[in-house]
């Protein structure tokens, strides 16, 4: 049942984004102004060292920009602005919009259908991954998805691609819960959803690599693990109910 005058809410997280946001943000703004729904941009600065947050408001001042003191990593930007955006429905870009924002009206049918969550998967048939990452970051990416599926999220193939969508209910209990600040975030949300026996499905998307993303495997690999098995142990002390 709605809950605000607006339809849509796009959240973007941003770390020292000033060079590439700007960019993103007026695409952003043009796709939705030609919408006939109403809708909000929110704009989670996550405590940087350049002028991403000006960026941000020098594109249009309706434009909500939160800033984090200090960085608090992703997975936090990403829960603090869905906690405080309005939209009947709260979608999450990545800055780089790897994913066109046009790729949302593949997600509107399955609302439709009364699923509570939506998610971009680059590993369903039907994808078009139209810039590759290169071969380390793609095996990489393989590898972290078989451990994904074996420890926590048997139900997806590609719980990182950086574009999904909740309804405001689903939002707001999922976010609520959320107590991972970093990479493995997506997983533990989708881990959550299901738990909860939220309606949830992955759609084929396009997507196109960025080549200044701040993931490095071979230094975050470890942290990464470790969170993905503390999604387990969270849950079995109850953490998730």
């Amino acid at each position: 049942m709605p809950t605000s005058g607006i339809h849509l809410s796009v959240i973007v997280p941003a770390y020292n984004e000033e060079n590439r946001l700007g960019s993103t943000l007026e695409r952003i703004t043009e796709y939705l102004g030609q919408q006939d729904y109403t809708s909000e941009i929110v704009v989670v600065d996550d405590g940087s060292q350049d002028r991403t947050s000006e960026v941000a408001k020098a594109v249009s001042p309706d434009i909500l920009v939160i800033r984090n003191e200090p960085n608090r990593g992703k997975g936090y930007s990403v829960k603090r602005g869905m906690l405080a955006a309005h939209g009947d429905f709260r979608l999450f870009s990545d800055a780089d919009l790897s994913t066109p924002i046009e790729e949302v009206e593949k997600f509107w049918p399955f609302f439709d259908q009364g699923y509570d969550v939506v998610i971009a998967s680059r590993a369903l048939p039907g994808s078009q991954v139209e810039i590759h990452q290169n071969w380390f970051r793609e095996m990489c990416g393989r590898a972290f998805n078989k451990v994904v599926k074996t420890i926590a999220m048997a139900q997806f193939s590609d719980t990182q691609c950086g574009f999904k969508a909740f309804t405001a209910k689903a939002s707001e209990m999922l976010f609520s819960r959320q107590t991972i600040s970093g990479w493995v975030f997506d997983t533990e949300i989708l881990f959550i959803g299901r738990k909860h026996k939220l309606k949830m499905i992955d759609v084929p998307i396009v997507w196109r690599n960025s080549p200044n993303s701040r993931l490095n495997m071979a230094r975050d690999s470890a942290k990464i693990f470790w969170e993905l098995l503390s999604v387990r142990w969270k849950n079995l002390q109850g953490k998730y109910r």
